[in-house]
């Protein structure tokens, strides 16, 4: 009992003397600075003079005494004056470095010299000529560790407040995986954090493990779910700015069964440009759980129908379209016109290129024109293509949301079929060179109006290209891209950030995907190659089942999915079941055997069945006649006919309902 009460007396004396000293600590860094850099300079002179006695007394091999005192003052004063004048005290000590001591060496260096002069020049003094370079010796050691000290003192210090601050606030534990350069950076950059507690490092590189870096044991690579739950660890950190996409999916899939955030560094390149730095992280790129892997584009193709030449893009202001906008300024146009129907989203990129422009002199000679237009009015398209001489034109302008075209399905082929009709006729009339058609995998067997007017502006432009013209048309159809309006990954974030459940509308539904920029890229390479009526399809890779990648992206984002098997979980995933003309899946091609490979690796083409123009424009002459009459079973049976694999959806279109309601009214009164 009486060891139990002394052991607790000895705690509680620590303790208090701790917090006195915490409280001195405190006082003297809420000081100015001149104040504390007068303090430093006191000590240090202090400190001079007894380097300066000590060095005296080596010499002599005695305790020094008949010396006059005015001149060990000046003595120990001169390097004193030295360090002020060259900013020694002007730098903070808790940021002290190394390589500060450089430059005190060297002023001791010419101290020593100067001081052999005064000794040469007065010498009824007894002071010999090894003395200061015994005293420089010393003071030298003593200003490096005093900095030192005080350095880790303060760091201990503010390591202790900051862990305080977490456990008032709250932090993650966090492990840091790579024990290189940028993990030894990302380290000392998160040390000044009060979110991030690193508790760990994690390499693969064996020769590492077992060692320490900045006081952080390094854990093996395959430990790393163990270290996970033993250390309550919130966030991963990959602080490897050079590993590959495979690498990194290997490591997202060791991980794919917890509620953890794992967050990566940038890129070498954007560290090297300095764009960011080495403690900046961001959040894995979703591509990275995709099973998914890209190829360098060819520059040859990508320049081919480019470079110096003048290129339109109509629905520059969408997705597509403003990625392709971005993708044709870098390959040097000599004129770039962006064709958009929304002013906003017209003004957005517009001003998004000419920043480019500003900021690149490469850039300068450009034009970039914005023009505001329906790609329906094929007289102003006209003007515009033998206006600005365009050779080049992209034909991304389309309204692509499912459910929203099933529901206004004559706008949505009045806009996708018979705007690419009339706009690729004024493009073969002004004598364009090249015409890509940007399609979708939803025209392949749809089941919607929207995948439908796609198929339908594909036959449209395999038609024209049939026609004695000098422009080459040509189509590329791709799956869904990560990012674009209405895609499934910002939908899934903005749920997963306000706590809400993710909607998926079916336990089995999947969908292809790619970035923006490589749909892009692959747009403007499968155009130079065509040479006129071939439907390119771009590889997709595996296709991805929707509930998979809500589960990944609830996983990535540090929560728990909440289901039967998991009550407690942070987001449920709820099945609304599917929208008006969706399907289950979606397909790249028509028939399995209707395709061929290319010289590019990503791009197929398409041998699909065709149908006369003439037969086609029969259909969109009589269109806007039966869009006054709304006439969508007329509508419907076209698709059945001309679209191969067309498939009503099964589901009641409200327009159709509303129209049949308005049709029983009439007929009862």
């Amino acid at each position: 009992m009486f060891i139990k009460s002394e052991t607790k007396n000895a705690y509680q004396s620590l303790n208090a003397k701790s917090s006195w000293l915490q409280h001195i600590a405190e006082y003297l860094l809420s000081l100015p600075r001149s104040v504390k850099r007068a303090i430093l300079l006191s000590i240090d002179f202090a400190l001079s003079l007894i380097c300066l006695f000590l060095a005296l007394s080596l010499r002599y091999g005695h305790i020094a005494h008949d010396i006059s005192p005015m001149i060990l003052l000046a003595y120990a004063a001169l390097p004193i004056i030295g360090l002020y004048l060259i900013g020694f005290y002007k730098g903070v000590a808790r940021g002290f470095l190394d390589t500060v001591m450089g430059s005190v060496a060297q002023l001791f260096f010419v101290l020593i010299i100067v001081y052999g002069v005064i000794i040469y020049l007065n010498p009824l003094e007894d002071i010999p000529r090894s003395v200061p370079i015994i005293f420089l010796f010393l003071f030298f050691i003593w200003l490096w560790n005093s900095r030192l000290t005080i350095r880790e003192l303060l760091t201990r210090w503010r390591g202790k407040s900051q862990q305080r601050l977490r456990n008032e606030n709250g932090y993650d534990n966090v492990v840091i995986y790579g024990a290189g350069e940028a993990g030894k950076d990302l380290l000392e950059g998160l040390r000044n954090s009060h979110k991030y507690n690193v508790v760990a490092y994690v390499d693969d590189d064996r020769q590492l493990i077992g060692a320490y870096l900045l006081g952080k044991k390094i854990y093996p690579a395959h430990e790393l779910m163990s270290l996970v739950e033993d250390l309550d660890v919130a966030q991963v950190f990959l602080a490897i700015p050079s590993i590959s996409r495979a690498q990194k999916r290997q490591i997202i899939d060791k991980l794919s069964g917890i509620a953890i955030k794992i967050k990566e560094l940038p890129s070498l390149e954007e560290i090297a440009d300095e764009k960011v730095t080495v403690s900046s992280m961001r959040k894995v790129d979703i591509l990275d759980v995709l099973d998914r892997q890209t190829v360098e584009p060819d520059e040859a193709l990508l320049r081919l129908n480019i470079e110096d030449k003048c290129i339109l893009v109509t629905g520059a202001g969408g997705s597509i379209g403003s990625e392709l906008c971005r993708q044709v300024i870098k390959n040097q146009p000599k004129c770039i016109v962006l064709y958009e129907l929304s002013e906003f989203a017209l003004y957005s990129i517009h001003q998004e290129l000419i920043a480019k422009q500003a900021s690149n002199p490469a850039y300068k000679n450009i034009k970039i024109i914005a023009v505001i237009g329906n790609v329906t009015n094929e007289s102003n398209l006209l003007r515009i293509f033998k206006l600005y001489n365009i050779q080049t034109v992209y034909h991304a302008a389309a309204y692509k949301h499912v459910p929203m075209v099933e529901h206004n399905p004559f706008e949505g082929v009045i806009n996708n079929t018979k705007g690419t009709y009339h706009c690729a006729r004024a493009a073969i009339k002004a004598n364009v060179e090249t015409f890509v058609l940007i399609s979708t995998d939803k025209a392949v067997r749809p089941t919607n109006v929207m995948g439908a007017s796609k198929r339908l502006a594909e036959l449209v432009c395999q038609g024209l290209s049939q026609t004695d013209s000098q422009t080459c048309i040509s189509m590329v159809r791709f799956g869904n891209v990560l990012g674009s309006s209405g895609s499934v990954v910002p939908v899934f974030t903005k749920q997963i950030q306000k706590g809400l459940p993710i909607t998926v509308t079916h336990p089995d539904v999947t969908r292809y995907f790619m970035t923006i920029p490589e749909a892009a890229n692959l747009v403007i390479q499968a155009g130079a190659m065509a040479s006129g009526g071939e439907v390119f399809v771009l590889d997709m890779g595996e296709p991805v089942k929707i509930v998979d990648l809500a589960h990944r992206m609830i996983h990535l984002s540090g929560f728990e999915i909440k289901d039967a098997a998991h009550p407690d979980g942070d987001i449920e995933v709820i099945f609304t079941g599917l929208r008006a003309g969706e399907k289950l899946y979606e397909e790249l091609i028509i028939g399995e055997d209707n395709v061929k490979s290319t010289d590019h690796p990503l791009i197929m083409q398409a041998m699909e069945h065709s149908f006369p123009l003439d037969e086609l424009e029969s259909v969109l002459f009589e269109l806007t006649e039966k869009q006054k009459q709304f006439d969508v079973p007329w509508l419907k049976q076209q698709f059945k006919y001309f679209v191969e694999g067309y498939q009503e959806s099964s589901q009641d279109d409200p327009q159709e309902s509303y129209q049949k309601s308005r049709q029983e009214d009439s007929e009862s009164a």
